[in-house]
């Protein structure tokens, strides 16, 4: 009885089966489609290349499925420029960090230097997005002699990334000295060697590493982080432990012109193949290194474009930042939006490994992220109540038109503000990503401000434009007409109320 109902549910199991696979990969039946050939099929469907394809490449001829040799020549640059703007856009944390660092390089030796904001950095500095509410200081080191100690001062917030731009370990606040300063040991690609007890130990995925720390003002002054900085900074290779520590050299870029922006030509890629060359394979996924290869830029050879090729990694390089300028700037995913009907968005979407979904990484989210600014590390986007700091960007106004600088405009932030340590509002221009350059030296509105304004009720009111407000000097940030900005909303040491959105921002009100 049990075999006789078994075979009827076989069937029907076979039928579903069949009926649930695609038409082109039924099984193909009956004569001969041709009949000078007993062993010819029907063309499966979708299979064949038609003689002539339109695209927006133009017309693509075929003989039999066979391209012509204008086409192949069509398809190839076209292939070469698809591929040039993808490895464009998923160069872009490389190249940063690479401008970045070549900058840094030409105030003197490797290992040997800090840069040092003492009277904070301003308006004359080109740097992605940077603050003028702490002490910026940091170094660029090199791993490739062997492993090195860094003794971080006490009292800052920083983090180590890496060439590619990717997270490796905080430290400072927020790090495992946990603002008492502490001695790192920092081991390079494949470093085999003994590991000495008393450090807290950092295996670094590449040759190049990014060490940008900040200080906090202490009653509005810069000096006490200074000095703290200068005092117990020191850099040595592991080999010399026991020895005093060579003197480091610290140059102060308060004031003074300075451009860490990587470029937007043809010398993009020149700047990625110094990171290809400079850096193990192993560190980066093969697929970006894939991209790299396809246009030339392979470890280990030279990277000499032929004249048709300069001209479409050229193109290329003006489509990407198009393209990343589109992204930044014009956001399609809800995802990136703090609240509704808002404009304020998340710098960081899908947190720092930009990720909306798990293991897979959201490509809009990289890009807008390393096009607009730097530094990626957890505690500038996890939830640290009291501890790290919190971001919102926009370039709009509260209708979603683009902010101008022509115009005046009022951004209205209720009591509460959600602080432990500070908040400030900063403009930026559009074309640099970095602080907007007018008769200001800096580009900002502050908790730190001296004579800030707060109304009775504990809320505080900005205003943007090309000249004040009577009497709201302390609370205004000018704007140039005929130029584009955009701001962040820094909230450091940030508290429940930011991350339950019971406290939220005004929008950016246009005034006239």
């Amino acid at each position: 009885m049990k075999e006789k109902m078994l075979l009827p549910m076989l069937v029907l199991i076979l039928a579903l089966t069949m009926a649930a696979i695609p038409a082109m990969a039924q099984p193909l039946s009956g004569p001969p489609a041709d009949p000078q050939y007993k062993h010819s099929t029907p063309m499966p469907p979708g299979v064949a290349s038609p003689d002539k394809v339109e695209s927006r490449l133009g017309t693509l001829n075929f003989s039999d499925g066979f391209p012509d040799k204008a086409t192949v020549e069509k398809l190839y640059d076209n292939l070469d420029f698809q591929r040039a703007v993808q490895a464009y856009l998923l160069a872009l944390p490389a190249v940063s960090q690479a401008a970045n660092r070549n900058a840094i390089r030409t105030l003197g030796p490797v290992n040997t230097v800090v840069p040092i904001f003492e009277q904070l950095l301003d308006s004359r500095s080109i740097f992605l997005t940077a603050n003028d509410n702490t002490v910026y200081s940091w170094t660029w080191l090199n791993l490739s002699k062997g492993p090195l100690v860094v003794e971080v001062p006490p009292k800052v917030l920083g983090a180590i990334n890496d060439i590619w731009f990717r997270w490796v370990i905080d430290v400072g606040i927020t790090g495992p000295d946990k603002g008492k300063g502490g001695k790192y040991l920092l081991l390079p690609p494949g470093y085999k060697g003994q590991t000495p007890k008393g450090y807290t130990v950092v295996r670094s995925p590449t040759f190049n590493l990014w060490i940008p720390w900040r200080s906090f003002l202490v009653n509005g002054d810069p000096k006490p982080g200074v000095n703290l900085v200068k005092k117990f900074t020191k850099i040595y290779p592991l080999s010399t432990v026991g020895k005093p520590a060579p003197q480091l050299t610290y140059v102060d870029l308060s004031g003074k012109p300075f451009n860490t922006v990587a470029p937007a030509d043809y010398s993009f890629w020149e700047l990625l193949n110094q990171v290809v060359q400079e850096e193990p394979s192993a560190s980066l996924d093969q697929i970006r290194l894939g991209f790299y290869a396809s246009i030339g830029i392979q470890k280990g050879k030279p990277f000499v474009p032929d004249e048709r090729m300069k001209k479409i990694l050229t193109e290329a390089a003006a489509v990407g930042d198009a393209t990343a300028r589109a992204i930044a700037f014009h956001m399609r995913g809800t995802e990136a939006f703090y609240y509704a009907n808002s404009t304020w968005q998340l710098p960081f979407i899908g947190g720092y490994k930009f990720q909306t979904q798990p293991d897979v990484l959201n490509l809009d989210a990289y890009i807008y992220y390393y096009f607009m600014a730097t530094g990626v590390t957890p505690a500038m986007e996890e939830k640290m109540v009291g501890r790290g700091s919190q971001y919102a960007w926009t370039a709009r106004d509260a209708k979603g038109e683009p902010l101008d600088g022509g115009k005046n405009y009022k951004l209205h932030l209720p009591p509460n503000i959600p602080v432990k340590e500070f908040w400030s509002v900063i403009l930026y221009g559009n074309q640099t990503r970095s602080q907007i350059q007018t008769d200001q030296k800096f580009a900002s509105v502050s908790s730190q401000t001296k004579g800030l304004l707060v109304n009775a009720d504990g809320s505080v009111d900005i205003y943007f434009g090309p000249k004040s407000p009577p009497g709201k000097e302390k609370n205004w940030v000018q704007t140039v007409p005929g130029k584009g900005w955009n701001t962040i909303l820094r909230l450091y040491g940030p508290l429940e109320t930011w991350f339950n959105k019971t406290w939220r921002p005004g929008e950016i009100e246009l005034i006239n």
